[in-house]
């Protein structure tokens, strides 16, 4: 990994530049939107002209956000950008082929992760892997050099917090996290309400998902590894919009005999979506994910295969049963 930046350069970058664009990666999920929100909003404050833009849009159980109405997808104009940021995602490929075509006319490429296998894509670089979420270092960035929080910059940047933390469940949730949340709640932060909107709002066709993974779940090496192959049949069935799937692998994750999750999603071009979990600090998915292009944290990673999806989940599951054996 590249020497960081320090975040004086970072921000010395943001205040020189007037017309910027923040970006996250293809289906962004909460981290992803609040990160680029929160920050978004922030430079707003501060008078900057700021463009949100996420290549697949902002999915519909995000919609509740301040300032969703405001993220644009990318078109063929050029941005005639000052400053590129790009928020929570490892590979500059993934904030997708649109997007990335836009920024590449950026004279200034800020990116700023926590995924380790992040390489240090921009100009200037800023990766914490041992932060829990992206939207942990907005908020540590804005609070170290007095640029604007307010209300809406702290829903931002709660819920992108509280989805990459599991609801503060993962591993990867440490002291300075519960003290930002403390912070938010002392400045009138009205966590409980965000917690309904994200947690209990659920519509009817994410039970129907949750249902068929229920039916259909499958289990290897003595009931250690679970998986689900969500099928484009069961998608098309219920309608299924983007973000419906966001956190269902983590009832996989409930179950005691359990120390790995995988779901396998059908995706376009004959492509299978991959998203796996461990529950054991011993067994490290993102080594499985390598295996097969992908990556991302110890714990939670992913990668992306060709189909059928019977075919590509068996050789994950074989890949990753191998693992599960060898810390027996």
């Amino acid at each position: 990994m590249p020497a960081n930046s320090t975040t004086a350069e970072i921000v010395a970058a943001m205040r020189s530049a007037q017309r910027i664009a923040v970006v996250a990666h293809v289906r962004p999920d909460g981290d992803a939107v609040g990160s680029v929100l929160g920050l978004a909003l922030s430079l707003r404050a501060l008078g900057k002209d700021v463009i949100a833009m996420l290549e697949d849009g902002v999915p519909a159980n995000l919609a509740f956000l301040p300032g969703t109405d405001t993220v644009i997808q990318p078109g063929t104009e050029p941005l005639n950008i000052d400053l590129a940021i790009a928020l929570d995602t490892a590979t500059h490929e993934r904030v997708g082929e649109k997007t990335k075509a836009l920024l590449d006319a950026a004279p200034l490429l800020v990116d700023i992760d926590h995924h380790p296998a992040n390489p240090g894509y921009g100009t200037l670089n800023l990766i914490v892997p041992t932060e829990p979420a992206t939207g942990q270092i907005i908020y540590n960035l804005l609070s170290e050099h007095g640029l604007p929080i307010d209300d809406a910059v702290r829903q931002n940047l709660f819920i992108a917090i509280s989805t990459d933390t599991g609801s503060f469940q993962y591993s990867s949730t440490n002291a300075r996290t519960h003290r930002i949340v403390a912070e938010m709640i002392d400045a009138g932060l009205d966590t409980a309400h965000l917690a309904k909107l994200i947690y209990q709002s659920y519509p009817v066709r994410r039970l129907e998902l949750m249902r068929d993974m229920l039916n259909h779940m499958e289990f290897r090496a003595e009931g250690r590894i679970v998986s689900w192959q969500l099928k484009q049949e069961v998608m098309d069935a219920i309608s299924m919009e983007p973000g419906d799937t966001e956190g269902l692998i983590d009832t996989l994750r409930m179950i005691d005999s359990v120390i790995t999750c995988v779901i396998f999603e059908d995706i376009p071009g004959g492509k299978v979506r991959v998203s796996s979990r461990s529950k054991d600090n011993r067994l490290d998915v993102s080594a499985v994910c390598a295996q097969f292009g992908g990556g991302g944290h110890r714990m939670a990673s992913g990668a992306r295969m060709r189909g059928p999806i019977e075919a590509a989940a068996d050789k994950f599951l074989q890949a990753l049963e191998h693992e599960v054996r060898r810390i027996d």
